[in-house]
């Protein structure tokens, strides 16, 4: 047996990525076998634009399955750039956070009505929980780290310089909860606390969570949800 092998080996059963398949891979903190059944989504989802790209913006998007989900964001700016003729660095991304999962039978009804932006899945936000019928951010629950968000309508907006909401916390959204060099871009998240609050808390929206981003589906009907996405 090669050291290759042997270093392979290891690895499965440590259920630890080799450090050949990492350098290729996306950014993440995944065990083995984890990664494995991500990588088979992530196929699934690009395949399924590939055999039929005019479904792109007819379909939800999981942004945590994007090897680099800040480029998809980027695209949302130069359609509106086109659009507009607004100049590409005027523009930012705008979140709308609705209250609706991906599983919900109104979700093809709002797909055919939107007009600009894309709606998006794959938030988990840590250090506070978000509470889906007030559409904010609440008190973390206890033992529960992540806290999964519905859907998100992005588009972009023209920037407004000076412009301050208190009732908005400019969240941070990384990658991986390695948030060094994960950085994708900032949302915006309606609070009725100061902003400073999840500031202190260390708030922000992670993508990519092992068993929690995989896939978020309720325990009843779980089987016709999959046959749907």
């Amino acid at each position: 047996m090669t050291a290759a092998m042997e270093d392979l080996m290891e690895n499965i059963s440590l259920n630890r990525i080799c450090a050949e398949w990492a350098k290729k891979s996306w950014m993440t903190t995944r065990g083995l076998g984890s990664w494995l059944d991500n990588l088979k989504q992530r196929l699934e989802m690009l395949n399924l634009w590939k055999d039929d790209p005019t479904i792109i913006n007819k379909t939800i998007c999981f942004l945590n399955r994007l090897y680099k989900p800040n480029s998809y964001l980027t695209a949302i700016k130069q359609v509106c750039a086109q659009k507009t003729g607004q100049g590409l660095n005027k523009l930012y991304i705008q979140t709308d956070v609705q209250k609706k999962f991906h599983w919900e039978p109104e979700i093809p009804g709002m797909l055919q009505r939107i007009e600009d932006g894309a709606y998006v899945f794959g938030f988990q936000l840590e250090g506070a929980a978000w509470e889906k019928n007030s559409g904010q951010m609440e008190e973390s629950i206890p033992k529960q780290q992540f806290s999964v968000v519905p859907i998100i309508h992005c588009k972009a907006l023209q920037t407004q310089e000076g412009k301050v909401d208190k009732a908005v916390y400019l969240c941070p959204c990384y990658m991986t909860t390695n948030r060094d060099k994960s950085y994708v871009f900032t949302a915006q998240l309606k609070t009725k606390h100061n902003p400073a609050k999840w500031v202190l808390a260390g708030a922000a929206l992670i993508l990519d969570v092992e068993g929690v981003s995989d896939g978020f589906y309720p325990e009843i009907g779980r089987a016709s949800c999959r046959e749907r996405v």
